[in-house]
């Protein structure tokens, strides 16, 4: 038995990678979700007119590869204190955002949600969003397992976005 995860956390080529290295991980897909139009395109997404938001589909089986890891890794992945972008990313496409598929995934991204804002791990309040599930759209197959078949380019373009930088610091810190 398998299920649908589905996370946005600023540009998808960042987000896929964290997920792509476990046992009972099937699938990471880069695509977009949110939004108002069908099967956009990644010039239109980047453009900021369709209210989607660059996000990665997880298929995983739930008896090897638990959602509550799927979300301790989603929240060490991002910036939960920003809502207009994240890292270089800046703009509506690239907030980040919990899809929920049904009931127990969104009770569990809800209590991981007020567990992580009340660690005060933070100085600012967590606002990444939770959502009901829409319909998500595979993005352009250059995008998919960017990190695999763009190596460089892609390290490059990590390590000039400051997100490594950002989650080496704030998940270093001592919870209290």
């Amino acid at each position: 038995m398998t299920e649908k995860a589905t996370f946005a956390g600023g540009c998808f080529w960042c987000m896929v990678k964290p997920f792509d290295q476990f046992d009972g991980i099937e699938q990471v897909v880069s695509g977009y979700i949110g939004g108002h139009i069908e099967n956009p395109t990644y010039e239109q997404v980047k453009s900021g007119t369709t209210g989607h938001m660059e996000a990665v589909e997880i298929t995983f089986q739930p008896d090897i590869f638990p959602y509550e890891q799927l979300l301790d890794i989603f929240w060490q992945q991002i910036d939960p204190t920003d809502n207009e972008g994240q890292f270089q990313d800046r703009g509506s496409s690239y907030r980040a955002a919990i899809f929920v598929h049904n009931d127990q995934q969104r009770a569990l991204a809800e209590k991981t949600k007020q567990d992580l804002d009340a660690s005060g791990r933070f100085d600012k309040p967590v606002v990444t969003e939770i959502m009901d599930a829409v319909p998500f759209y595979r993005a352009e197959e250059y995008h998919q397992d960017f990190y695999k078949k763009n190596a460089e380019h892609y390290k490059k373009d990590r390590e000039e976005s400051g997100r490594d930088a950002f989650l080496s610091n704030a998940w270093e810190k001592v919870d209290a």
